[in-house]
């Protein structure tokens, strides 16, 4: 998902309420209690529409920067084929920023505002994206790994509480499934190719496991805004639960392929039902979200010179939009 909060204060703090507002209150919580869509001209209580910002404009950033990475091998691809899928895919990830950036801007905010909280390092995006992309192996893991994790968390927002949110989610899950596949394949031709692809292919897999489970975001018991989240029906599923879904998944997939997961602690337990696996270092997961990540610095510099180097063509946009406005008003 790109869609983990990130370092965000907690929304629940008392807020002093009127009786009419506390009335408003109660049937905005019935609603959402009974499974219902809020949507955009629907009263709701500051709280949840700062909680909703913050995460769909979070998510919008993921998208956008996650064409960094692949974007860097548009070039480099092993064959025209190769590079018109992936073209493809990275031309999805900004139509999904795009979609998100929209979803936000119902709730009041401007893709103005999103953008400066970004490039001035206030907002967050998705850890996953401050890792180098090294070879052309990284390309499948991110597909498989990384979107496979993204669909995981991705899927349940299609029943998010906020409904322009969860309808943009119908369409992000599909392409996302595509990318999955996408991944999938690059990996298993590799993984049945040369000794030296298939060495390439689980390196890429030794360095994206990781990272891929820290996308679920941390522990339960260190996720402090969960619970409201859950409360709202924004979150409908727990950090550990999708994680080790996400596992149980992706061992059999491994197996297939003929690769080996990283983690030595990785058995299945009949009795539980499911996979054990080990600790995830949440220490590099907080050092990352501060920005310290191996590509934290070039990302954020990349897309400041895209902003910059793209303001001739909002500005020519904008100027189309306002003759067009003054004809039809003429």
């Amino acid at each position: 998902m790109y869609t983990t909060e990130l370092g965000t204060p907690d929304p629940r703090a008392p807020v002093p309420l009127s009786k009419d507002d506390s009335d408003l209150v109660a049937a905005f919580e019935a609603r959402v209690a009974a499974d219902e869509f809020i949507e955009p001209k629907d009263w709701m209580p500051a709280a949840y529409r700062k909680t909703l910002v913050r995460q769909i404009s979070q998510h919008a950033h993921s998208e956008i920067v996650g064409m960094l990475p692949e974007g860097n091998w548009l070039t480099r691809a092993p064959s025209l084929r190769r590079k018109a899928v992936l073209l493809a895919k990275v031309q999805d990830e900004g139509g999904h920023g795009l979609y998100l950036y929209c979803a936000a801007e119902t709730l009041g905010t401007s893709r103005e505002e999103m953008t400066e909280a970004l490039h001035s390092g206030k907002a967050k995006y998705s850890t996953i994206f401050n890792y180098p992309t090294l070879t052309w192996a990284d390309i499948g893991a991110i597909g498989w790994l990384v979107d496979g994790a993204a669909i995981m968390n991705q899927v349940p927002l299609q029943r998010t509480s906020y409904g322009p949110y969860a309808r943009a989610m119908v369409k992000v899950c599909k392409e996302e499934s595509f990318h999955q596949r996408q991944g999938y394949e690059i990996m298993m031709v590799m993984a049945r190719g040369t000794p030296e692809q298939k060495a390439m292919a689980q390196d890429a897999l030794n360095r994206w496991w990781w990272p891929s489970l820290m996308m679920f975001g941390p522990p339960d018991a260190n996720s402090p805004n969960s619970a409201q989240s859950f409360r709202w029906r924004i979150k409908r599923d727990s950090n550990d639960g999708l994680r080790q879904k996400f596992v149980d998944i992706t061992v059999p997939q491994a197996e297939f392929l003929g690769l080996t997961l990283p983690d030595p602690d990785l058995k299945w337990k009949e009795e539980k039902g499911r996979h054990d696996f080990g600790e995830v270092d949440w220490n590099e997961f907080y050092a990352v979200v501060r920005g310290e990540g191996p590509t934290a610095k070039e990302r954020m510099k990349d897309r400041r010179e895209a902003w910059e180097q793209g303001a001739w063509v909002r500005e020519a946009a904008q100027a189309h939009e306002t003759k067009r406005r003054a004809k039809l008003a003429a």
